[in-house]
């Protein structure tokens, strides 16, 4: 076996210290082996995580009034048994889903029986409820095939936008966001704003950047039929939901736009300006603050809202027990995102702090910067204005 070595630099003298094998801390080395190991687990929980939401797995659990045998939950999903147990096993022992089981020596495997507890139930079954999570497990497929394109940009520099994840990738953004925006943005988050809602009640023009498949759109015009709201987005995919349910919706003070063919006007003729969560994933977000301020009249307001992150990577990694999640998920998407063009700015999924915001605004010309005092697991709020 060869022995390791290290080199290190102490002013100009070049220095190789050896590392014996020998010196390796035989229980470190199982806990890092252990550690390791555990990232794999994760992810392929995370993969049956997809499967049971694909499959109505979780649904079915869900309806069901009691504990169910992995052969009834096969029967009423329609699903082989033996599939089913495999899968029913991997999540009941990573506590996605809970368990009955009492063993005895006579017990067959057929025996266990699972269900959902309530907060189970919220996460994974209830589209509607503002817990639930299984938006960016529906499009894990689509953000784990980006890793075969991964050795290129890391060579090139050049990332891949949102399109790039396919259809699927559209509606799980859609999943992720829309559930809570639908039970807070009208009775909670708007009204958080200085005089938002009333300008809305009278009739404004609002603009909602990177609005994705609409969602806030169509919420806030259905609520306010004075004001007329208009959603601007680059993905196509996106654009194509949108424009569905616009059509499924019947409303008449709505519309969509593709932001490179009809962009955000100039003229300081908007109220109100929204973006949700697409800030940090621009290829030019200073340029788009600055696009934000010619928009708006000179009383408007533009809500931000973006993930939260810390000043430095050191608070990320001691403060935010997520950190490794998203500094992973912005190289296979947000940061991807905002380097798919020659000189994007890259800023990531933690690369848009208040510090940041606040002085990337006032560079563009903004004057009143304030957080909003929402509670929200990822994202912080803030009113800004010229």
């Amino acid at each position: 076996a060869t022995t390791p070595t290290t080199a290190i630099t102490l002013g100009s003298v070049f220095i190789t210290t050896v590392c014996p094998m020998e010196q390796l801390d035989p229980d470190k080395l199982k806990l890092f082996s252990f550690l390791l190991f555990s990232k794999l687990e994760g992810a392929v929980t995370s993969g049956m995580v997809h499967l049971g939401d694909q499959l109505g797995l979780f649904k079915a659990l869900a309806a069901a009034p009691q504990p169910m045998t992995t052969a009834q939950l096969a029967h009423v999903t329609e699903l082989n048994e033996r599939w089913v147990r495999e899968w029913a096993y991997n999540q009941a022992a990573a506590k996605m889903i809970s368990t009955v089981n009492t063993p005895t020596s006579t017990q067959s495997i057929t025996d266990d029986t699972f269900y959902l507890s309530p907060e189970q139930t919220a996460v994974l079954a209830t589209d509607t409820h503002p817990a639930f999570g299984m938006g960016m497990f529906h499009r894990l497929p689509q953000t784990m095939e980006s890793l075969k394109r991964m050795p290129e940009s890391f060579r090139t520099g050049i990332g891949h936008n949102y399109d790039s994840h396919g259809p699927e990738g559209a509606v799980g953004i859609e999943r992720s966001f829309e559930p809570w925006t639908n039970a807070n943005l009208i009775s909670a988050v708007l009204p958080a704003l200085d005089g938002i809602t009333k300008v809305l009640d009278t009739g404004a023009t609002v603009a909602d950047i990177g609005c994705g498949a609409g969602g806030a759109v169509l919420l806030m015009a259905k609520a306010f039929p004075q004001s007329n709201f208009t959603g601007y987005e680059i993905s196509q995919y996106a654009l194509d939901r949108a424009s569905q349910k616009l059509k499924d919706s019947k409303l008449t003070n709505a519309r969509f736009n593709d932001a490179r063919i009809n962009p955000l006007p100039a003229d300081h003729s908007v109220d109100f300006v929204t973006t949700f969560d697409c800030i940090h994933d621009m290829t030019h977000p200073a340029e788009m603050m600055h696009a934000i301020h010619a928009a708006l009249k000179p009383n408007g307001t533009w809500l931000l809202v973006d993930i939260k992150a810390h000043d430095t990577f050191a608070l990320n990694m001691q403060k935010n027990p997520m950190a490794p999640l998203m500094y992973g998920i912005s190289v296979l998407s947000c940061m991807s995102s905002a380097m798919s063009t020659p000189g994007g700015a890259g800023l990531g999924t933690l690369g848009l702090s208040a510090s940041t915001a606040e002085s990337m605004a006032k560079a563009a010309g903004f004057s009143h910067f304030r957080k909003l005092d929402i509670d929200h697991s990822v994202n912080a709020f803030y009113e800004i204005r010229p």
